[in-house]
């Protein structure tokens, strides 16, 4: 055993665990992958939360949803649906599935079928049927389709045949695909679901997960790992894996430790300042994609005094963002001049920075008739994608604001219990960001500052504004890219005149490998894929309107 895991050096922590599970004789350790990951996944239903760590260890790993997004060409593309037609007045999406597809057994389940139509409208009417079985399961909700108003997008599912379904829709939605694309839009079993009824142990549907995806969940252990076995029956390209770790190791030092002794092949949300450490190690490399993301400072807008956009903009002008992009993102981020990053096609390159103006901060506060203010920010204990080092950011801003003469607490919990508390709607200001789940735009705009989004507690500025909906309904009702490009931009300004959240930057995703790996697979989007190839190019859709 010494000798596989010296041969197996950069898999050492399956060979490790592989060999505690089955015993430590000469066994054969296939081969392997372990992926440092930040922390613990909040559920292993990606329905169920918003948080990327959660969607990296289930969306790409165990699910497949019925149509996924192309990282280079931006395209919607097959995934379990192989067709799809949209209906002349574009508010009915029929969708042909995919024959053949196996779903996973585990030692709680074997399935008796293959993927078909009834597994979609299982998925989907839970999110949007109060009286399905597994509605009220989901004590979070399920935060992603809530803002969205997915429940009141949806007239009705209809099943036309074992493989073809229909999505009706009560408005025209120009985001309906891409939505559907999205990392939280996975393709439960239904049989799954049944067979849980049965046993009394409907909660087990979303903790010890069956799904259709290039891996099938084994062991998760917490604060430790999870384990996964290769889907050897996986209707795509079987990934080169046999076994997948994601070692759960919250410090980015620890991860990067483990990196250069070979306990892990990939590492994840690395600190900008450990790049050039990664750099002197000729066997490691960076991985690197330019980011749908925006970091942000977002301001309680239903808490005195922050319900007055004067004491917002005064915050706001206090604050020196370059200051912040150069100790926190070292030159892996781009300054954000609104909630689009530049990668958007509704970017206005027009957009305008605020500037860091303290004396017109001060003003602004005065004007308020604000004085002896005490702000607390806060800040997430884990690294982000969009913000690598929150606790950082909120020491700079802290400096910042004392400029001003505005005290600041900071605010920080355990990872769960940060989310749990946020939650309860406390909180004075919160230093958090969006990855977006695909290229449109209203991903930026409808799951984070609509009022919808306020219900679902996925609005940390719990901003509403009726006229803002409104335009993100025209924007959506229109599959015009010009006249989208248009409302979307006029959505930019009005945020900006009421700025219910300082936005300051769009982030490069970064993760650390060595540069034998060849599986791992960064897209722009929340997410990552160990299967080793591009799955996403499977076939190719003909999109013809009835």
């Amino acid at each position: 055993m010494r000798v596989l895991i010296k041969r197996l050096s950069a898999y050492s922590t399956v060979a490790c665990i592989f060999c505690l599970l089955t015993g430590c004789g000469p066994q054969y350790v296939p081969p392997g992958l372990v992926y440092c990951s930040e922390g613990n996944p909040e559920s292993f239903n990606p329905q169920l939360v918003t948080s990327g760590t959660t969607v990296d260890a289930t969306s790409q790993q165990i699910y497949n949803g019925l149509v996924d997004y192309d990282a280079d060409s931006g395209e919607i593309v097959p995934a379990l649906a192989t067709d799809w037609q949209i209906s002349n007045d574009e508010l009915t999406y029929t969708f042909q599935l995919r024959k053949g597809v196996k779903f996973h057994h585990s030692p709680l389940f074997t399935p008796s079928r293959n993927f078909n139509s009834d597994d979609v409208l299982f998925s989907f009417n839970r999110i949007i049927d109060p009286n399905h079985p597994y509605h009220g399961v989901s004590k979070t909700g399920y935060p992603f389709f809530q803002s969205i108003g997915f429940d009141k997008q949806i007239n009705n599912i209809e099943k036309i045949s074992d493989y073809e379904v229909a999505f009706h829709l009560n408005n025209k939605d120009a985001s309906f695909l891409s939505n559907l694309a999205a990392g939280f839009a996975v393709v439960l079993s239904q049989e799954y679901g049944q067979h849980l009824i049965a046993q009394s142990s409907k909660a087990t549907l979303d903790r010890l997960p069956i799904g259709t995806g290039p891996f099938r969940f084994v062991q998760y252990v917490k604060n430790e790992y999870i384990r996964y076995h290769r889907n050897e029956e996986y209707w795509r390209t079987l990934p080169d894996a046999e076994l997948l770790v994601f070692d759960i190791t919250p410090k980015s030092t620890l991860r990067l430790a483990k990196l250069i002794t070979g306990d892990c092949s990939v590492s994840a949300l690395p600190k900008a300042g450990e790049l050039p450490v990664v750099l002197d190690h000729e066997a490691l490399e960076i991985d690197s994609q330019p980011g749908f993301n925006v970091a942000f400072w977002a301001f309680n807008t239903q808490k005195a005094p922050f319900d007055d956009v004067r004491v917002r903009k005064a915050l706001a002008h206090a604050v020196d963002r370059d200051n912040i992009l150069r100790a926190v993102y070292q030159q892996t981020a781009v300054a954000a001049t609104g909630m689009l990053p530049p990668m958007s096609w509704a970017y206005s390159e027009h957009g305008s920075i605020i500037e860091y103006d303290p004396q017109k901060a001060k003003q602004l506060l005065e004007q308020a008739g604000i004085s002896d203010l005490t702000v607390d920010i806060w800040a997430m204990p884990v690294a982000r994608i969009y913000n690598p080092n929150a606790h950082k950011t909120a020491e700079l801003i802290q400096a910042d604001l004392a400029n001003i003469g505005v005290k600041v607490n900071i605010v920080s919990y355990d990872w769960s219990v940060f989310n749990q508390k946020l939650s309860r709607r406390e909180y004075d200001s919160v230093l958090i960001g969006w990855n977006a789940d695909n290229s449109d735009p209203d991903n930026f705009f409808t799951p984070i500052l609509s009022c919808a989004s306020v219900a679902s507690n996925s609005n940390r500025s719990r901003w509403c504004n009726p006229k803002f909906d409104d335009i993100l309904a025209k924007a959506r009702a229109t599959t015009s890219r010009g006249e989208r490009k248009v409302l979307y931009q006029q959505a930019e300004a009005m945020f900006a005149r009421q700025l219910p959240m300082l936005p300051f930057a769009h982030a490069t995703r970064l993760s650390l490998k060595h540069k034998d790996v060849k599986q791992s697979k960064l897209t722009p989007f929340t997410g990552i894929s160990f299967t080793g190839h591009d799955s996403h190019n499977a076939d190719q859709p003909t999109e013809v309107k009835q």
